[in-house]
């Protein structure tokens, strides 16, 4: 005999989930930080049937027992102006003259070296991560997760490498001649040259040379000076595109539903987009696209996100959903209300017949709508 369903409960997303066999991942992207739970790449509306009535919606975007914290919230940011790379360990009285250089705020030296990642050269930085971190853009250094996964080995990788290089964050790769590395967070560092972070134990574990980067935070900082100082065979090169990009990208549009601390939070809150949308539709997407976060993609054909955005429905729906500046498709704080955005805009809000045609419009499948409007149902029983 089946035993009785336990009674539903959603989980906290901001709770650290221990014991899981999939990996949590942790995923930062500009302007905004998300996390992912890598179970595989679903394609939409092909997900395995839903059960009779939900017991639990899965898939928190942050993991349930607190992480090891590296520092603290409140960090501050010193994000480097130049960033120099020397052929050899730069000494610490050249690390002293640098400082003195005029308009030099704050210096760091750090680790770095090559490795061949499944035949695929890659430049990483061996970093402490408690030193380290506020020398990241804001979003990456005031989340604890990521400076944690560094600490447990794992490494961060730049989103132009991993999309070059067809890499699959959760996913172990061999390093050749070397130990099997997981891909664990996804980051815009803004490093020219530079394709991940990995902690300082790994970098000595792979060979690579203690002090050889170097990088200096302070404006109208002389390039040429700091070159000279670091001697020949060095390379200086400044730091900056990340800021000129993000300010020539159009303003995101903002529908504010904040950070709620669970998926029944979220999806009751992003409702208010559409006025006259159960929340219930956005949890039985949810969880069928992806299992609220468990498999955020791309599809097979390319859609992306908790809530499989195809990327040019993105542009043209998405929004802003945490007021970070940003409408992030891999984040559910904004892909959410993007999800009621795009139903309320192919009718959803009219229910009945014109919510089942917003469904298909969704996705293309007369069997996706049923499947979708079935456990939404369920939802509604189940949460009354």
């Amino acid at each position: 005999m089946n035993q009785a369903p336990r009674h539903p409960r959603f989980t906290p997303l901001r709770a650290l989930v221990t014991g899981l066999a999939a990996t949590i991942v942790v995923t930062v992207a500009a302007g905004g930080v998300f996390l992912l739970n890598d179970t595989g790449r679903p394609v939409a509306g092909e997900a395995a049937p839903p059960p009779p009535s939900p017991t639990v919606l899965p898939g928190p975007l942050a993991p349930s027992a607190p992480p090891r914290q590296i520092g603290g919230p409140g960090v501050p940011v010193t994000p480097p102006q130049l960033l120099g790379i020397a052929p050899r360990p730069v000494p610490q009285e050249t690390v002293l003259r640098i400082a003195k250089v005029k308009h030099v705020e704050k210096v760091a030296l750090v680790g770095g070296g090559g490795v061949r990642l499944s035949g695929h050269p890659l430049q990483l930085l061996a970093v402490e991560p408690a030193q380290f971190r506020s020398w990241t853009p804001e979003p990456v250094a005031q989340h604890p997760e990521v400076w944690s996964a560094i600490a447990r080995g794992e490494v961060v990788a730049d989103p132009a490498v991993m999309k070059r290089l067809g890499m699959v964050l959760g996913k172990e790769y061999q390093v050749d001649n070397g130990p099997r590395l997981r891909i664990a967070a996804s980051a815009h560092l803004g490093f020219p040259n530079i394709d991940g972070l990995i902690s300082k134990d790994l970098g000595a574990r792979l060979g690579f040379s203690e002090g050889v980067v170097v990088l200096v935070h302070g404006d109208n900082v002389s390039g040429t000076r700091v070159r000279k100082l670091m001697g020949d065979g060095s390379s200086v090169v400044p730091i900056g595109k990340v800021k000129e990009e993000a300010a020539r990208q159009p303003a995101a549009r903002t529908t504010l539903v904040g950070r709620p601390a669970s998926y029944l939070e979220l999806y009751r809150k992003a409702v208010a987009v559409c006025p006259g949308l159960s929340w219930t539709v956005l949890a039985a997407i949810g969880q069928v696209e992806s299992g609220h976060g468990r498999n955020n993609g791309p599809s097979s054909a390319g859609a992306l996100g908790p809530m499989q955005f195809m990327p040019a429905t993105w542009r043209a729906y998405g929004v802003d959903g945490d007021g970070d500046g940003v409408a992030d498709i891999w984040n559910a704080y904004d892909a959410v209300p993007g999800a009621a955005n795009y139903l309320c805009a192919t009718g959803a809000a009219g229910g009945g017949e014109s919510l089942r045609k917003a469904v298909w419009a969704y996705n293309h499948s007369w069997d996706y709508v049923n499947k979708v409007l079935g456990l939404a149902g369920a939802y509604a029983r189940a949460y009354p």
